[in-house]
């Protein structure tokens, strides 16, 4: 049997992995500044991760939450303290699109409502908003609509106060857009939606999968507009790896047996995990590293007229060519050993990151950033 063909492969098969970086089965170093769409928050193989992991593994691995799991609580409990949501609740489960499709139900359950508004480019995984595509290869962004499912334009304040009235059960949105191209909401924008949704009986659901835990420069990107949701999606670099995700839930919704449920949410092993992410980023100082970090990028990547746009907060950035991307990436990583990332906008480079790298690190790219657009500038 052979898998299932739906992702594009290089021909790379990587064996070991620490900190920010990877070595393939031949031995070859690389730098990653992808880290799996955003997975490796605290860098590959991090000692008090794996050790925290070993540990559990030895006393127990898995048991479904039909039982106390005091594991649940501690996690629980960090994650208040870190992302400052007090009172709000969480429910565990084990992927971004999991924690959205139960973001979704949790919103329809709370107001009786059936309508979900979202925005053109988001994505928000393979869930009932994944509704197009673009090629034969790629699932993209959702541009077509369903009879519950509206796509407002991104960013566009005017239409928001068209459409979100008391028929809508609830409006999702990404602190920042992932693969659609590291776009920004203004912070007018999320606020407009914030005051409508109240307005309304709205729920507001920031999906912060890719650009949550620390990503930012703050522990949620939605922070920087000041603004509270009422349900928050986690997953990606909540468990460095670990399969792993979660819905943060406003103190405003009831919870009753039988309303969500999930075999492996939640188990020992992936609590262990996220508990040793988050005592990690407390510990090493990860979000502000971020910011310092990532405003160091930024800064030197906007020296480039020849670029269109360098977008970004913290180690979330997209670089924005004038042409697809795709060659700059493989000389990238073929010939100066870097990985980054794509996006549905082709003529974009995402970097995502672990939110450990060091300016010495960030400096080896920016290194070959700059040789790789000096030929392309001879090319020209």
């Amino acid at each position: 049997m052979k898998t299932f063909d739906v992702y594009p492969l290089y021909d790379i098969c990587p064996v070991r992995a620490e900190g920010s970086y990877l070595w393939d089965e031949n031995g070859q170093k690389y730098l990653d500044l992808y880290g799996g769409h955003a997975v490796i928050s605290i860098g590959h193989s991090h000692p008090h991760y794996v050790q925290t992991l070993t540990n559990q593994l030895n006393k127990i691995g898995f048991y479904s939450n039909a039982i106390q799991i005091p594991l649940q609580q501690e996690l629980a409990e960090k994650l208040t303290k870190l992302s400052g949501y007090e009172d709000y609740k969480l429910f565990l489960c084990n992927s971004g699109a999991e924690a959205n499709e139960n973001a979704m139900k949790l919103a329809s359950f709370h107001n009786g409502r059936k309508k979900i508004i979202a925005f053109s480019g988001s994505f928000h995984g393979r869930t009932s908003l994944a509704v197009a595509a673009t090629d034969d290869k790629k699932i993209v962004a959702p541009v077509n609509e369903t009879e519950n499912i509206q796509f407002l334009p991104f960013n566009d304040e005017e239409s928001l106060t068209q459409h979100l009235d008391n028929q809508v059960a609830a409006v999702i949105i990404e602190g920042i857009q992932g693969v659609g191209g590291v776009q920004i909401p203004t912070v007018s924008f999320l606020q407009k939606i914030s005051e409508l949704c109240k307005k309304n009986g709205i729920v507001l659901i920031l999906d912060e999968i890719q650009s949550g835990y620390g990503r930012s420069g703050k522990f949620f990107a939605h922070q920087h507009s000041e603004i509270k949701a009422d349900i928050i999606s986690i997953a990606k670099g909540m468990g460095n790896g670990f399969p792993v995700a979660g819905v943060l839930i406003s103190p405003e919704f009831k919870a009753k047996y039988g309303m969500l449920g999930t075999t492996f949410g939640g188990n020992y092993l992936a609590c262990a995990a996220a508990i040793a992410v988050l005592e990690t980023i407390e510990n090493e100082q990860l979000i502000p590293n971020s910011e310092k970090v990532g405003n160091y990028l930024l800064a030197a990547l906007r020296q480039y007229p020849q670029l269109k746009e360098v977008r970004g907060q913290g180690l979330m950035i997209g670089v924005e060519l004038h042409h697809p991307a795709d060659q700059l990436r493989k000389k990238l990583l073929f010939e100066y050993k870097i990985f980054t990332g794509s996006s549905s906008n082709k003529n974009v480079i995402r970097l995502l990151p672990a939110l450990n790298l060091t300016i010495k690190e960030a400096d080896i790219f920016l290194s070959a950033f700059a040789e790789v657009m000096q030929q392309e500038a001879v090319n020209a």
